[in-house]
């Protein structure tokens, strides 16, 4: 059974990224892609649901802050 994804829909917008991108992102990526200000307060809201989704086993951090799907 996959694992179960939040269900606020910033979360849903950040899987749909990622299922786009081909490379692994930061959460400062992320805003870009998601047309939000680069401010602390929206890098940092990214980069909490970043680590909700890696906990979840979602997404995996490959290194520190550097964020992508897991390869089947």
């Amino acid at each position: 059974m996959p694992p179960e994804v939040p269900e606020h829909p910033a979360y849903q917008q950040i899987l749909t990224v990622f299922t786009d991108a081909d490379r692994p992102m930061r959460a400062r990526d992320l805003c870009q892609a998601l047309d939000l200000p680069i401010v602390p307060k929206n890098t940092e809201g990214i980069r909490s649901k970043l680590k909700r989704l890696v906990s979840r086993g979602i997404l995996t951090e490959t290194e520190p802050g550097l964020f992508t799907q897991p390869r089947p």
